[in-house]
């Protein structure tokens, strides 16, 4: 028996219903909706209960699809149906603004390009999530005409229900790591992710699961450098509802920070992870302001903004960005930021960066390398890593049996007792683990990727003098 298959049949086995055969998704066909995996696999888990995807169970699929994911040429019908009176219940991704000025929450709904919908108070209230960028759910919209109370006619959210576990019993998954071997257990890692484990080497598995260290560690901030195609926001996309991914162009410190006009928290405060797509792209409105509170975010998790009270958070932050390789697929110049916005090449800021992730060592994506084996649901594995966040005992291991050598800077020991009890969490999170598992698979790689920060510090100034980090 392949280890692939032994990991598979150990996941059935000790998780269950929580699992996943991959390829399912893959095969039952969404056509053009675009929709992250999670949601994609809580449909068709929901509409394949005995994990078998056959005709009868393709057009369950195909009417779910039809009645509650509509596409966006469907939204007049859509829209004709409720002015006729009919309430329907809708799959999107559900968000509220707050309008001060009329003292009301505006809900909008993407399917129906709709951004002036109502929506009950105590539904914003129990989903804070809702403000800023949304949440998938299933929504239950009606459509109130014109009359003395209304000068004109509006849609309205009476109900919702997000995309979510009914219940997560994060001690028994800990527990159940024990009946797997390491590579069982990272090659479960990395088919969750969505990636089939036998296209990746180990080392470049480790990679891959570098992308899940700000998930499931508070204030991990990382920057990966890579060429087009590698798939640097992929899990970003399809894995967590608690990562905002934003994908270039201008960024403002109301909706990162706080916005002074409706008073609300921004992406920081409403997310465990806020990911910078195409950072080679990226600028800022007030790029002198957002600088500032950027860095003493990172530094610090708060920030002070036009005059509010201090405000503190635990997000990551994620920066995603394309350099160009030579034609030996490593980097054309040594100075990675070279090509990259001015203040990405700061030394203030790259320092408060915890690591740099290589991404050129990994392949460009290819339709075999996507995962059609057996794994964590995606809902439920996003679920996992947000709950681990806060689970205490890691970095008391690291920094109980890890020794670092070479430095004593404690920019340099922050990030890496981070980023070791970030691997710890996602590669034991039983807590049971050797002197040399502990060396080899949490100490090592965290120092690769501060070790990378500290060659680029020296390679821009002079005043960072060069380190050479280690572990004994």
């Amino acid at each position: 028996m392949t280890n692939q298959k032994r990991y598979e049949e150990k996941a059935q086995t000790f998780f269950g219903e929580v699992c996943v055969n991959k390829a399912l998704v893959q095969e039952a066909g969404f056509g053009t909706r675009s929709v992250p995996a999670y949601v994609s696999e809580w449909i068709v888990t929901r509409h394949t209960p005995d994990g078998v995807l056959d005709d009868q169970a393709r057009q369950r699929i195909r009417q779910f699809l039809n009645q509650h994911l509509p596409t966006r040429d469907q939204k007049e019908q859509l829209k004709a149906q409720l002015q006729s009176g009919e309430v329907l219940t809708v799959l999107d991704q559900f968000s509220i603004v707050v309008d001060l000025q009329r003292n009301e929450l505006r809900l909008a709904v993407p399917c129906l390009d709709e951004r002036k919908a109502g929506v009950d108070r105590p539904i914003a209230e129990q989903y804070p999530l809702l403000f800023g960028s949304g949440v998938w759910g299933v929504g239950k919209l009606q459509y109130y005409p014109p009359d003395h109370l209304r000068k004109e006619g509006q849609i309205w959210m009476a109900d919702f229900r997000p995309m979510q576990n009914a219940s997560l019993d994060l001690d028994l998954y800990c527990e159940q790591r024990e009946a797997f071997s390491l590579d069982e257990w990272r090659d479960l890692m990395i088919c969750s992710m969505g990636y089939n484990p036998d296209a990746y080497t180990i080392p470049q598995q480790m990679l891959l699961l570098t992308r899940l260290l700000p998930l499931v560690q508070e204030r991990v901030n990382m920057i990966e450098l890579a060429p087009k195609g590698t798939g640097k926001s992929f899990v970003f996309l399809n894995l967590s509802r608690y990562a905002r991914l934003v994908s270039g162009g201008k960024v403002t410190a109301a909706a990162l920070f706080y916005n002074n006009q409706n008073r609300q928290p921004g992406l920081l405060t409403h997310y465990d992870l806020v990911v910078f797509d195409e950072a080679q792209s990226l600028s800022f409105s007030n790029p002198g302001e957002m600088i500032g509170v950027l860095k003493d975010y990172l530094e610090s998790g708060s920030f002070a903004r036009g005059g509010v009270q201090k405000v503190e958070a635990s997000a990551g932050l994620m920066m995603l960005a394309n350099i160009p390789l030579d034609e030996n697929r490593r980097p054309r110049y040594e100075n990675l930021f070279r090509e990259l916005p001015e203040f990405l090449g700061e030394t203030a800021f790259i320092d408060r960066m915890h690591g740099i992730l290589p991404g050129w060592e990994l392949p460009r994506i290819e339709q075999s390398f996507i995962a059609t084996g057996v794994g964590f649901k995606a809902d439920y594995f996003g679920d996992v890593l947000h709950h681990l966040r806060t689970r205490a005992g890691y970095e008391q291991i690291v920094q109980q049996r890890g020794s670092i050598i070479g430095t004593n800077d404690r920019r340099d020991i922050i990030a890496i007792t981070r980023l070791a009890a970030g691997y710890c969490k996602l590669l034991f999170p039983h807590g049971e683990l050797s002197d040399e598992d502990l060396r080899e698979y949490c100490l090592k790689p965290a120092i690769k990727l501060r070790q990378r920060v500290r060659d680029q510090l020296s390679i821009l100034d002079p005043e960072y003098a060069h380190v050479n980090i280690g572990c004994v």
